[in-house]
């Protein structure tokens, strides 16, 4: 009896022929997670995530290829201070899609503003963009359901790590989501630390509660 056939899978760096496939795979590649979709609206969401990597780094945006198909793509930056900053980038996206007037990214954002105030009342600590010369580069990752177990996810750490150690980076950085342990677990297996603290993070809810931001860093 025939076992069925092998996965056939690639690492490789991004082409500007993947620009359309590696979109939809932005749509659906967080499903799952806490941070599937973070006040419902794509463009803007990809504006922030994806599209400045395609644009300003696309020497360290890989992509997983399984049987001739995107399954998982990592975005990575390796040095953030060449990279406008997440705040600068959110800021952007904001203006360009006019999220105050979309119903769904409007609550989200007065949510957030909300718990910014409450936080700063009762003095706790927020989240905040990262920087620290020992961990310069940052990267983000993403494989969508059906390229899980096929090895794929951890490929493309490793081409990232790869490229890290040939460019003499000290270190890197990624931030996620404590609640968000499947991910967590796959970060500390591929050698990252926790960094930090969790503070909370506004505006996001996942199953009516709130989420903690969490910070991990890695050394070649």
């Amino acid at each position: 009896m025939l076992g069925s056939a092998p996965v056939v899978m690639e690492i490789r760096t991004f082409e500007e022929a993947d620009r359309a496939e590696l979109r939809e795979l932005f749509s659906r590649a967080g499903e799952g997670a806490p941070t599937e979709s973070l006040w419902g609206h794509e463009d803007s969401e990809a504006a922030i995530y994806l599209d400045p990597y395609m644009e300003l780094a696309p020497e360290s945006l890989f992509v997983a290829v399984v049987d001739g198909e995107l399954v998982g793509y990592l975005t990575g930056c390796l040095d953030s201070s060449m990279m406008p900053s997440e705040s600068q980038r959110m800021e952007k996206a904001i203006r360009k899609y006019h999220l105050a007037f979309r119903a769904k990214p409007a609550a989200f954002f007065a949510r957030s503003v909300v718990d910014m105030a409450r936080g700063a009342v009762r003095r706790e600590p927020a989240p905040a963009d990262f920087h620290d010369a020992r961990w310069p580069a940052h990267l983000h990752i993403n494989v969508e359901p059906r390229g899980r177990g096929t090895g794929a996810a951890e490929g493309l750490m490793n081409r990232w790590f790869d490229l890290l150690r040939e460019t003499g980076s000290p270190g890197c950085h990624l931030q996620t989501l404590c609640e968000n342990t499947r991910a967590v677990r796959f970060f500390e297996r591929m050698g990252f630390a926790k960094h930090g603290p969790t503070p909370l993070v506004p505006g996001i809810r996942h199953n009516g509660k709130r989420l903690h931001h969490l910070t991990m860093v890695w050394a070649p």
